[in-house]
């Protein structure tokens, strides 16, 4: 091999250069041969360099792309500030920056060498085996540091979907315990599966599952339905926030109560940052193909499929929506959280099969996406599921839609573009042919059903454990008075918000007590010995004693011990919440029992 030098001069460079010149020309063969030698010395060398060259450039582009994606974190952050009341955004915003933080401690630590753990190693090997995760590589950034941080982009977007479906209720230390959960253990698997030579799903194995793999190109299943199903698993345990589906004594309401976020321009500035991101995410994920040659080619079908199903999913969702209302109330409105989450919707449907799309199939894709989020965004409600910024709908539901449309309309030229082979393209395309090809549809089906059941078997219990230890759901009081004053000290806004002071002045005195029992090392949410506490009568199991002495402290501290009441707020303060009956049944009841005292007549607007 060639060795390079400061001349610059490839010629020059090569030693066989330095032997021609001192070599000794006896005959014309010699000379024949020497020339041979210097030509296909510096025809190596310039390979190298050619390739070099490329290698770096692949790098700074995944590194650039990776930036793009990261910055995602930031529309996400400002998705959910906006989406929430004005008593919870700090602490919302804060999670979103736990998110980028702990997914990176996680993900170098452990997530890397789950994920990809020993593919560059001997890529031949690493085809020719399957396995269930990568067991190599541990706290490390494995031989190439651009892909690392790529691939560390990709994990922390599947940590952040969950961030705003458990906003306003959700305690710190889980938030962070999931974030590493995820990033570090259950995302890793799932993208070693599909993405991983080795991987039992994965395309690029010598011997693929039903003889292509699973087709998602830059992770409408790997990143958006892991993140969504891991969202929806959280919010079954975690339950609605107070006031949302059920009123004071735990009886479903006839219409479930509002809770508008307080920024309509914080979430459309959210909705553009991540649209201008997904360019990013999808053509960069175009510098993995196998066939380098053409990645520029691919990368720009992937950004016309992403901004055609982005357009249609925002518009079919703004006027079916406009549609629906004038039928149903005769006056036409115009929802812009409607084009806002239609067009994420079509993001994410056309993540999966953005770079085997053509722009037609694209747009179809966005349309549907559209009409799933508003199907599913309607369903959930009927069922009582609570989620502050329509993650499950616009990440669950259209990351499932978009492994199908892969399955349904992959084209063949592209394919071949992107993979050098298309023995088995899109449904649709295979029929059309007069043949019925369903290998790729059964393969996105397949990977649909291993993401369902991984993310089930694992992060379904993980919250479940967390509920029962009591660290998983914030204080009832905490939620109450807002994350920003409990977690925070303050309000984003002034010293607190629009928070009633009797409820600052409870919160403020129950940390009091609890500091007072414990001898000052501060609150425990667990609470296992309430019976000490000043509301409590001194039986564990009275609860009708136990509302008595709560709403007597309660009088005394909203309106003083020699206050004379009136008769409206009597009237109020009868109203106590029966825990029996909450929406969020799974909640630690030895979390809210002390609390209640303090929140027997919360409005649902607060």
């Amino acid at each position: 091999m060639a060795e390079s030098s400061p001349t610059g001069s490839i010629f020059l460079d090569c030693k066989a250069s330095q032997e021609f010149l001192a070599a000794e020309a006896n005959s014309t063969d010699d000379i024949f041969n020497a020339t041979n030698t210097i030509m296909q010395c510096v025809s190596d060398t310039y390979q190298e360099s050619s390739d070099q060259r490329t290698e770096n450039l692949r790098s700074f582009l995944l590194v650039i792309c990776g930036g793009l994606i990261f910055f995602m974190q930031s529309g996400f952050a400002m998705m959910c500030a906006g989406s929430v009341r004005l008593k919870n955004v700090q602490n919302t915003m804060l999670k979103n920056l736990l998110d980028a933080c702990g997914a990176a401690l996680a993900f170098y630590l452990i997530g890397y060498a789950f994920a990809f753990g020993g593919d560059y190693h001997d890529v031949k090997v690493a085809m020719s085996r399957k396995t269930f995760i990568g067991y190599q590589d541990f706290a490390s950034v494995g031989r190439d540091p651009a892909f690392w941080f790529f691939e560390y982009t990709f994990s922390a977007t599947s940590v952040t979907i969950v961030a705003g479906t458990l906003a306003e209720r959700c305690q710190m230390a889980a938030y962070l315990a999931y974030s590493i959960m995820l990033a570090g253990f259950i995302y890793p698997v799932v993208a070693h599966s599909i993405w991983s030579y080795s991987g039992f799903l994965s395309r690029t194995n010598i011997d693929p599952f039903l003889d292509v793999g699973a087709l998602d190109f830059a992770g409408g299943g790997v990143v958006h339905l892991n993140g969504g199903l891991t969202a929806l698993y959280a919010t079954l345990v975690l339950g609605p926030r107070r006031g949302r589906f059920y009123d004071a004594q735990g009886e479903p309401l006839d219409t479930p109560h509002p809770f508008p976020g307080h920024s309509v321009a914080l979430q459309l500035l959210g909705t553009m940052i991540l649209w201008f991101g997904w360019f990013g995410f999808n053509p960069g994920s175009a510098l993995l193909i196998d066939n380098q040659e053409r990645f520029g080619e691919v990368a720009a079908h992937a950004a016309v499929a992403t901004a055609l199903s982005a357009a249609s999913g925002g518009i079919c969702a703004l006027f079916t929506q406009l549609w629906w209302e004038e039928r149903m109330t005769g006056e036409p409105k115009f929802v812009i959280q409607m084009a806002m989450n239609g067009a994420l919707s079509g993001l994410v449907a056309s993540t999966s099969g953005c770079a085997f799309m053509p722009p037609y199939t694209a747009i179809v894709t966005g349309i549907i996406a559209g009409w799933l989020y508003m199907l599913s965004s309607h369903l959930l409600i009927k069922l009582r599921i609570d989620d502050a910024v329509n993650a499950i709908p616009v990440h669950m539901v259209n990351g499932i839609w978009g492994l199908v449309a892969t399955g349904l309309f992959a084209h063949p030229e592209l394919l071949e573009k992107a993979y050098g082979k298309a023995d088995h393209p899109g449904f649709f395309y295979s029929f059309g042919n007069g043949g019925a090809d369903g290998n790729l549809l059964a393969c996105q089906i397949c990977s649909v059903l291993f993401i369902l059941g991984w993310t089930f078997v694992t992060m379904f219990p993980f919250f479940i454990w967390l509920n029962y230890k009591g660290w998983l759901r914030a204080d009832s009081l905490e939620e109450l008075v807002g994350l920003d004053v409990s977690y925070h000290g303050r309000s984003t806004h002034g010293d607190n918000g629009d928070i009633k002071k009797e409820y600052i002045e409870a919160y403020n005195r129950y940390k009091s007590t609890i500091r007072h029992q414990r001898g000052g090392h501060g609150q425990n949410n667990s609470n296992p010995d309430r019976e000490r506490l000043p509301f409590s009568d001194g039986r564990n199991g009275s609860d009708n004693g136990f509302r008595q002495s709560a709403s007597t402290e309660y009088q005394r501290s909203r309106y003083g011990s020699d206050s004379t009441i009136s008769p409206a707020d009597q009237d109020i303060d009868k109203v106590t919440i029966d825990t029996s009956k909450s929406t969020s049944k799974t909640v630690n009841c030895k979390d809210d029992e002390p609390r209640e005292a303090a929140i027997s007549q919360a409005s649902p607007e607060l």
